[in-house]
């Protein structure tokens, strides 16, 4: 396939890809939109001008939407047929690419929009799902020579956090304030974070209700799944180690969560789909699947300091991950919990054996042993604050590219 729209060799929105996002278009109106190149379309356009008449179920123009939640509830035959619409409008000698008022009209460039949270999230559960990841964080705090918890070959580890703060990427950040538990002081102490962290994340989004009493099989999670976004778990360890002990994470995660705004669909990342690591021992049946349900999606994180230049952190990739997306989403519902179209589902900091793979500044800087010298000479064992962290993510294979773009957040002062 071939556009009329131009666009570099290395842009993550090619003709391939045909994401969907939310965005406020010359500052006056909300709508969804997708994305090519350098290209924003507003899909509330070309619905007005009739280029999605044929597609059934599609009877009113739900792009006017200010989330994309109405949508993807339609389904995977709605949403595909519009993907797969988009795609034929926007190639070489299509009826769009002839048709100037419309182009004008629904076209625009990228910094002409400013783009919004792409979805309403109910509600958001973060997994553990990396064993590179959980093995290092277990040696380091407890015995490395059983650094896994009995359970976590057996089920995918995760737990139910906050969806009010996840906000999208550009949103600044405030350094979240705590209790604290320095090891050379009696009792705990209240103040900012010093340990302030983020973790290399993708969250995966689910389009449809449930009921209660209700399941989804590893078989039929897919079509569950309308796509996935880059997502940065902002993480304050020094409250964590304090607090986590008996229920787990609590302030020092629920202060904010950065998506990118973009999510990109499951069935642009058909071809990068890849094997999962081995899983030993055998998972019970409830959690078996059968194909390949890792996907091959290269992962980077910069950190920029304020007035300086980003530096190159980590390198990483999401097949690492050893429970996949379908596993994640079969445990999570197998008791019967409801899921709501909207839930975001992240995957847990995704971490490879390389150290230069690790997803996130506790493993890197081995809990701040052994600190990373930035090029303006600074070092950083954690995140200072006016730092910069930009995450990026994107599959390429066989001169196909698709990629998520970015996800950006400042860290700004506690309040």
């Amino acid at each position: 396939m071939k556009s009329f729209v131009e666009y570099s060799s290395d842009s993550d929105f090619s003709i391939h890809n045909i994401p969907f996002g939310v965005a406020v278009f010359n500052k006056e109106y909300i709508g969804c939109c997708t994305r090519i190149g350098d290209q924003v379309i507003d899909l509330a356009t070309l619905y007005d001008y009739g280029y999605f008449e044929e597609i059934e179920g599609l009877i009113d123009n739900i792009f006017e939407a200010y989330t994309l939640n109405e949508f993807i509830e339609l389904g995977k035959p709605i949403t595909n047929a519009v993907r797969q619409k988009i795609q034929e409008l926007l190639q070489e000698d299509s009826i769009l690419s002839k048709d100037e008022k419309t182009i004008e009209e629904a076209f625009y460039d990228l910094d002409k929009v400013k783009m919004m949270m792409p979805v309403h999230i109910p509600n958001y559960t973060d997994f553990y799902s990396s064993i590179e990841h959980a093995t290092n964080v277990g040696k380091m705090f407890r015995d490395p020579a059983n650094a896994l918890l009995p359970n976590w070959k057996h089920l995918p580890v995760g737990y139910h956090g906050r969806a009010s703060s996840i906000v999208v990427s550009g949103t600044e950040i405030n350094r979240p304030k705590g209790q604290t538990k320095p090891a050379d002081v009696e009792k705990p102490v209240f103040g900012p974070s010093k340990q302030l962290d983020f973790e290399l994340e993708m969250a995966f989004i689910i389009n449809k209700n449930t009921e209660m009493g209700e399941s989804i099989s590893t078989r039929e999670a897919e079509d569950a799944i309308f796509g996935m976004v880059i997502f940065n778990d902002w993480s304050a360890r020094d409250i964590q180690s304090w607090e986590y002990v008996p229920l787990g994470p609590f302030l020092a995660k629920n202060f904010g969560s950065s998506v990118s705004p973009w999510v990109v669909t499951l069935e642009a990342l058909e071809p990068f789909r890849t094997a999962s690591p081995k899983q030993d021992p055998e998972v019970l049946e409830y959690l078996q699947f059968e194909g390949d349900k890792n996907y091959d999606i290269n992962l980077e994180v910069y950190i920029q300091p304020e007035n300086g230049e980003q530096n190159l952190i980590c390198e990483s990739n999401y097949k690492h991950m050893y429970w996949n997306m379908t596993q994640q989403l079969a445990h999570h519902t197998v008791n019967g919990c409801n899921v709501e179209v909207g839930d975001m589902y992240a995957s847990g900091t995704i971490s490879g054996s390389d150290p230069k793979s690790f997803g996130s500044m506790l493993e890197l800087t081995w809990r701040g042993q052994n600190p990373i010298t930035l090029s303006n000479g600074e070092e950083r064992k954690f995140i200072n604050d006016n730092d910069t962290v930009t995450m990026k993510a994107w599959a390429e294979k066989d001169g196909v590219r698709v990629g998520f773009g970015e996800v950006s957040g400042k860290i700004i002062p506690a309040k």
